[in-house]
């Protein structure tokens, strides 16, 4: 036996009875509270389908709706099925009693779901109800902008005082409410893969702009640094890269090098500063066994290591004279013998050499060959100092505090002033000392926003000339004048830097390593510098 209802324009809950007409009334007010929670989506729900359950004891409350084909119905939520019965509920258009429901947009009614050959029971959740009790099942459509999208059904244990009509009514108007949601709910994901897709054509464009070969910058002169990597990284050309100290000469080294054919043999660094002249020629070159005291094995060198590859020779301007021959013999041959060894090994590397120092003024003073420095200096690329690309700190500072946040376990913001603070410093320590302020912000910040207390003193003093308290005459031109006031500029910089000196050393005990980190120096620069300003280690520091 079925019984199929069809909708009534002039039905209304006000026919119920009273006290069904309270208790729906209490039901329906429960779930337009849930219908403002679109955003939990699976959640609410659920939380709909409980509430008739509880309120009104209507059993196995399950919402079935189109798939992502278009093509089968599917269970989206139910309250009294298990996961496994869930996935068993899966129907054709038109299929069953669902399906007829969800296809002629009418409610139907299952007075006897054992007497009826259109319950398919696919879920199989029957088979463990045992009841003497006649078992009705009541399905209805929900509709959303006059289509159907899915079925709301309920089991029922029918009683005298219960009729069907007053049920389907009163699961008519939830449908609808659910419909509503479903409105919702699809409104907030529309506008989500909106947001989404903006942010990814956002973060592509970032990427392209500011984020080639993983260096940030979008300053003009960065642009042009990175032309010169895209124009050079597929050919063979040796390089030669300038720049300041912490102004990331290697990244731009491994952007030619990834960007190369070669990108997947290795990319081997080298330090000519780091090591003292009789290692330096072992760590390039390799040794045989016994080739001196403690070669107890054969080792290969660096050059051999990077064979198919890329040597990044840094501080190039440090390699002592004796080795500056052999080098120039390998890069015009590609060959070399191993020290103590007879046996010439063949190598195919790309040469990237880079230094802060003026090698034309090293070949002048004779400390750096000619003939290396033309062989070299093939392909020069300089990397401006940050003071001469400032436009580039903001997007330098956030990625740095990004990575310092994600590496301790942090959610620290800069406020406007500390940007301000940041922007208006001259950073002689360059792009190093940037990232080493923040980490260091980072860690020591005691509140979520960093604020202009938090930076170093040595940072607010804004630099610049120191004003001319006396008046300078001259009886020519303008020219002494002019001579005499870039003498006082010159002076009241150095200044400015013995000062900043003094004060990094003060605010890391007098500890040479630490304040060089501060100040994004080395310390064979660092000490180079407290020699030249004659500054006084105290001797229980020393």
């Amino acid at each position: 036996m079925q019984t199929t209802v069809p909708k009534k324009q002039d039905d209304t809950i006000h026919n119920s009875n009273p006290d069904t007409l309270a208790i729906e009334i209490q039901a329906l007010y429960e779930i337009s509270l849930l219908i403002g929670s679109a955003v939990f989506f699976d959640k609410t729900l659920l939380e709909i389908l409980r509430v008739l359950h509880d309120t009104l004891h209507m059993e196995r409350a399950t919402l079935v709706l189109l798939d992502h084909t278009g093509e089968r119905l599917i269970i989206k939520a139910s309250y009294g099925l298990t996961k496994e019965e869930e996935q068993r509920g899966v129907y054709g258009l038109g299929e069953g009693i669902t399906g007829q429901v969800f296809r002629t947009c009418a409610p139907f009614v299952v007075p006897d779901i054992k007497a009826e050959p259109l319950f398919l029971n696919r879920t199989k959740a029957r088979d463990r109800i045992i009841t003497k009790e006649r078992l009705s099942f009541i399905g209805v459509p929900v509709i959303l902008a006059g289509k159907p999208v899915g079925v709301l059904t309920v089991d029922r244990l029918f009683g005298p005082e219960i009729s069907f009509e007053e049920d389907v009514r009163f699961l008519t108007v939830v449908a609808t409410l659910v419909a509503q949601f479903l409105n919702l709910h699809q409104a907030i994901h529309k506008k989500e893969e909106s947001l989404l897709e903006e942010n990814r054509s956002l973060r592509a464009e970032l990427h392209g702009r500011y984020a080639r070969h993983n260096i940030v910058g979008s300053s003009k002169a960065m642009h042009e640094v990175l032309l010169a990597v895209e124009k050079v990284a597929p050919t063979r050309a040796t390089v030669l890269i300038l720049g300041e100290s912490g102004t990331g000469k290697e990244l731009i080294a491994r952007a030619i090098h990834q960007a190369s054919p070669r990108h997947e043999r290795p990319f081997i660094k080298v330090n000519c500063a780091a090591l003292p002249e009789t290692l330096l020629e072992s760590e390039l070159f390799g040794h045989e066994k016994g080739a001196f005291t403690g070669a107890t094995a054969r080792k290969k060198g660096r050059f051999e290591l990077a064979d198919g590859g890329t040597l990044f020779l840094d501080e190039i301007g440090e390699l002592p004279l004796s080795l500056q021959a052999k080098l120039l013999r390998v890069l015009q041959e590609q060959q070399f013998e191993l020290l103590g060894g007879t046996q010439t090994i063949t190598v195919d590397i790309r040469l990237i050499a880079a230094t802060n120092r003026d090698l034309n003024m090293a070949v002048d003073n004779g400390s750096f060959r000619a003939d290396l420095y033309y062989r070299l200096n093939v392909i020069p690329i300089v990397i401006p100092p940050l003071r001469n690309r400032k436009e580039d700190i903001p997007l330098l500072a956030e990625h740095f505090l990004r990575e310092s946040n994600r590496q301790n376990n942090r959610n620290v913001r800069l406020s406007k002033e500390v940007l301000d603070l940041l922007m208006s410093y001259d950073w002689p320590g360059n792009v190093r000392e940037l990232q080493n302020l923040i980490e260091r912000l980072v860690i020591m910040a005691d509140e979520n926003y960093i604020q202009p207390s938090d930076i170093p003193s040595f940072m607010l003093r804004t630099p610049g000339l120191i004003p001319n308290t006396e008046a300078v005459e001259t009886q020519t031109n303008d020219g002494p004048r002019q001579i005499q006031q870039i003498q006082k500029t010159t002076l009241s910089l150095c200044e400015i830097e013995c000062r900043e000196l003094e004060e990094a050393l003060r605010q890391n005990n007098w500890i040479q390593a630490k304040a060089a980190r501060v100040l994004g120096l080395t310390q064979r620069q660092i000490g180079y510098k407290i020699k030249k300003h004659g500054i006084t280690i105290p001797k229980h520091k020393a």
